[in-house]
């Protein structure tokens, strides 16, 4: 007689959270998700309003082959469920309303524009992408898929030799600046590692991959938005047979003892044989008694963690010109907002910032003639979050795309909301506000992260952006599959 699968809950239906329930339920587990908001997607959720619909977190589709991996995974493709587009261009940089970097989505565009910019760059860039490839393949097929219980997962000559060439000790400011003289270009290739948490020059070169990925790839976009993506593996988990309970934050994961436990919600307790948490790391360790939680207070406050945000989501009813899909505002100093967010933490004197306009390529998520922004500020986690701190960022970043449009358009705002600190925390629990997870800086890569598992209790494993292989969506998906295979049958 063939062995009972055991029962898995998972507590959280955000990337990681969804696809551990897939991974889980294809290994034949009975599997239920708790979630305690009313809509699957944790940070990328969705809402509408006025005729306008929101992503309200992810919006850079990167790393498509991570996607296509995991639908191909289940005999899925990603054109399945949703029409995927590559942005062209990809993004842009803004400097200054006169001196502006559109990113071309072909690659001998791009060198062309590298070289207009410097001399002798386009060849740099060359190199630059060569090392960075090589980086994503031994990353993104080798490294990101060890669940970093200990040093001992990459002792193996392939792996190794791998990691020899990846810089993982260098600084990635060094790194780049090793290759590019000019202020813009040097911008341009550092600025996706402020996704991962941390400044540059505290951030290891390895991620350069991170290029490969934004430059080499490209930048897409699925159609009718990023929350298409979680409906996807929503989708695909409900086929696998994986049950939803939504609405049902978790009140206490009651230990009996080693082996046993259950979760309790503010209705029912559930029994568990097998749990994986995509809840907020800290958030879950707080469930449990202390003797069962992996680390103390005093180890999360030692963290560095990556950024938080301060958002608006903003329906206009004019067209706004000059603004692609994707718009990076760097007409600030760099060097002072990130003092101001990783220094010395404190509101922001002169922000830059990131306007997402999806109305520029899919008309459904506005009314005709109308534009959908999203606007987000980087900012420290933690922060007093105050409305008229709000008020008045609104206010200036207004303002600023005014200035660059050439347009005014504030009388034309028909909606508009905020999303900052207090509202991570309430509703994904996030430890102090945070927007991205746990920064990838050197000390807190691989092993060196919270661990995948909790060391006291059996059969209790984590996921997400708080743990291996780090922030962002594709890592999260990846997490979920690492976290899925600790399983036991």
């Amino acid at each position: 007689m063939l062995n009972k699968k055991k029962s898995v809950q998972i507590i959280g239906s955000g990337f990681s959270g969804l696809s551990a329930a897939c991974y889980a339920a294809k290994n034949g587990h009975t599997v239920n998700v708790f979630e305690k908001n009313e809509h699957i997607g944790g940070r990328a959720r969705v809402f509408s309003s006025n005729g306008f619909t929101f992503d309200m977190g992810p919006s850079w589709y990167w790393m498509p082959d991570v996607f296509d991996n995991f639908f191909g995974d289940f005999n899925k493709k990603v054109s399945d469920y949703y029409d995927l587009v590559k942005l062209d261009p990809g993004f842009q940089m803004i400097f200054s309303e006169a001196d502006t970097i559109q990113v071309p989505a072909n690659l001998n565009e791009l060198y062309s524009l590298f070289e207009g910019i410097e001399k002798g760059s386009a060849d740099q860039l060359k190199k630059f992408l060569k090392e960075a490839e090589f980086k994503y393949k031994v990353g993104m097929n080798k490294l990101v898929f060890q669940p970093c219980l200990s040093w001992g997962e990459f002792i193996n000559a392939e792996i190794l030799a791998g990691v020899s060439k990846t810089h993982i000790f260098r600084s990635f400011s060094k790194y780049v600046r090793s290759f590019f003289k000019d202020p813009r270009l040097i911008t341009l290739m550092e600025f996706p590692v402020l996704f991962l948490g941390a400044k540059p020059e505290n951030t290891p070169a390895l991620y350069s991959l991170m290029n490969y990925a934004e430059l080499s790839q490209g930048t897409y976009y699925p159609m009718g938005g990023m929350c298409k993506i979680t409906e996807a593996m929503h989708s695909l988990a409900k086929e696998l047979g994986v049950n939803f309970i939504m609405n049902s934050p978790i009140k206490k994961i009651q230990v009996k003892n080693k082996q046993a436990y259950s979760l309790k919600t503010e209705h029912m307790n559930f029994e568990v044989d097998q749990l994986i948490a995509s809840s907020d790391y800290h958030h879950t360790e707080t469930l449990l008694d202390p003797e069962h939680r992996n680390y103390t207070e005093k180890y999360w406050d030692k963290k560095t963690f990556a950024p938080s945000s301060l958002i608006f989501y903003i329906g206009v009813n004019k067209k706004l010109p000059k603004l692609l899909h994707h718009n990076l505002f760097f007409d600030k100093d760099f060097n002072t907002h990130a003092v101001d967010i990783y220094d010395q933490p404190a509101w922001p004197k002169e922000p830059l910032f990131y306007a997402c306009c999806p109305s520029k390529t899919d008309k459904s998520v506005a009314p005709e003639g109308y534009e959908n922004l999203f606007l987000l500020i980087p900012i420290a986690p933690d922060l007093d979050d105050k409305e008229e701190l709000r008020s008045k960022y609104f206010d200036s970043l207004i303002s600023r795309l005014e200035k660059y449009c050439g347009v005014s358009f504030k009388e034309n705002i028909v909606y508009s909301r905020s999303y900052c600190v207090r509202d991570f925390k309430s509703d994904y629990n996030a430890y102090k506000g945070n927007a991205y997870g746990l920064a990838n800086t050197l000390r807190q890569t691989a092993v060196l992260k919270p661990s995948i598992i909790n060391k006291k209790v059996h059969n209790m494993i984590y996921t997400g952006q708080l743990t291996v292989p780090g922030p962002g969506v594709p890592p999260s998906i990846i997490s979920g599959k690492i976290a899925a295979n600790l399983l036991k049958n």
